[in-house]
């Protein structure tokens, strides 16, 4: 038997592990699932005969090392600053590696030692980063070797609520991380490249500078630019690019709405509420407010946004609950961002019968023999129920198909790297069709980069 130990048995882990259990016989494989939550772990199993649970704490290194030892490779589902003790033991054990993470410094650092034992450290190989690398990658070298240049290139991704669920006023629920929707965007000016010229969008702006696009059978979505659009221009070779742009993808409206709590302060990190486990909702969002003797909460929510009573920002603010004053937060030395966080969360928890979405557009401008041109090509997945997500379809069987690939002798470029090349992304994108996750690719004239699509 071939075996792969699997780090972390969360959410994002439950396709990856179905998808390796339907192939253990055909491909003689035994998973070994570890999780600091052996009740976690074994539900995971699904009561396979070829799973074993395991409870595992990486900080307890004699039995890390143990357990990579007996691994064939090593799959890390852990969050990405505690991937980098696993790597190091993998480097001494001899042990091929797959994560869904970005590369950090400490990950990048093991590229030496890594290529030196013949060894493949595949990273950024879930949705995004992952199947957004693999897309481009694809599209990006078909133009190439048809001589072509690439002037423009746009990705946006999203993970959004699916049609069917989609029923509160902001069109949107949680289907990942909440922090992380809560304090997307900050940490630094949204940077990206425009016809040439560099443009910085600060974080005060962000939510009012919104991109528009159409999806076939979807509708109308909006985009606000990631914080660094420019971080893969040399790794797709697009270093001559006049335009590069990444995003992220919302219903149209959502980010106007967002924008409240950005204005307020409510999505502040830096500093703790005192006394936070004893606020209410109501308490909480008053202590962004000026201070006035007669008029209410509400009235004072109101002017400080410059909202009127009929406005559907306002309706927006009433279906969170935030003006209740029996709610308790009930978070001790809690931030803004935190209790934000909680709020939200009573509000935009997916329900057992909802589904969530994935949806996926990348844009190329290029040049071809002196023809300008754009292929639009689109994604969209939506998930099965609360265990089988979209999310967890697109970041987990990546992961799982580049671990089989590896396994089988099909990836053999060694050290830490991206899905970047043919021999990773043309296997995969293809089985992943098979999976309901599919690329629409329309050529049509091209557009450039359309400043009047953008709001704000």
């Amino acid at each position: 038997m071939r075996n792969i130990l699997i780090i972390g048995a969360g959410r994002s882990a439950s396709s990856l592990i179905q998808y390796l259990l339907n192939k253990s016989d055909q491909e003689n494989l035994h998973l070994t699932i570890g999780d600091l939550s052996f009740e976690l772990a074994q539900r995971k199993t699904n009561n396979h005969k070829n799973a074993t649970a395991i409870a595992i704490d990486i900080f307890d290194a004699n039995q890390r090392k143990t357990e990579i030892k007996k691994a064939d490779i090593i799959i890390s589902m852990l969050p990405a600053h505690l991937h980098i003790e696993i790597a190091r033991d993998c480097i001494l054990y001899k042990k091929h590696m797959v994560t869904a993470s970005y590369v950090s410094d400490a990950m990048q650092e093991l590229d030496a030692a890594a290529k030196e034992n013949n060894l493949i450290f595949m990273n950024e190989i879930g949705l995004d980063p992952g199947i957004d690398h693999m897309s481009a990658m694809k599209i990006i070298n078909e133009i190439r070797e048809k001589g072509g240049k690439v002037i423009l290139f746009e990705s946006f991704c999203g993970g959004l609520v699916a049609p069917e669920s989609d029923n509160n006023l902001w069109n949107y629920k949680f289907t990942w991380a909440p922090r992380n929707v809560v304090l997307a965007g900050q940490g630094g000016a949204a940077k990206f490249i425009q016809e040439g010229t560099y443009k910085y969008i600060p974080y005060h702006k962000l939510f009012r500078r919104t991109e528009f696009m159409e999806v076939e059978g979807y509708g109308r979505f909006e985009c606000y630019a990631n914080r660094d659009s420019l971080k893969y221009r040399s790794v797709y070779g697009l270093d001559n690019a006049l335009t590069l742009y990444r995003g992220t993808i919302r219903r149209v409206g959502f980010s106007k709405a967002w924008n409240m709590f950005v204005q307020l302060g409510m999505t502040d990190d830096t500093y703790v509420i005192d006394n936070s486990e004893t606020i209410s909702y109501r308490e909480f969002t008053n202590l962004f407010l000026p201070y006035h003797p007669t008029d209410s909460v509400e009235i004072k929510l109101r002017l400080s946004l410059g909202i009127e009573q009929d406005d559907i920002m306002w309706d927006k603010l009433l279906e969170l609950d935030i003006l209740n004053s029996k709610k308790i937060v009930a978070l001790k030395n809690a931030t803004p961002a935190q209790i934000l966080e909680k709020i939200l969360t009573d509000s935009w928890t997916l329900q057992p019968n909802d589904k969530d979405m994935i949806v996926m557009y990348h844009k190329f401008g290029y040049e071809l023999n002196g023809v300008q041109k754009q292929i639009d090509s689109k994604m969209v997945c939506i998930g099965e129920d609360q265990t089988y997500t979209a999310m967890a379809k697109t970041v987990g069987l990546p992961v799982a198909m580049a671990t089989l690939q590896i396994l089988n002798g099909n990836i053999t470029t060694p050290g830490v790297q991206l899905p970047i090349n043919k021999e990773v992304y043309l296997p995969i994108l293809k089985e992943l069709e098979e999976y309901g996750v599919i690329f629409n690719e329309k050529e049509m004239p091209y557009l450039g980069y359309n400043p009047d699509k953008v709001s704000g």
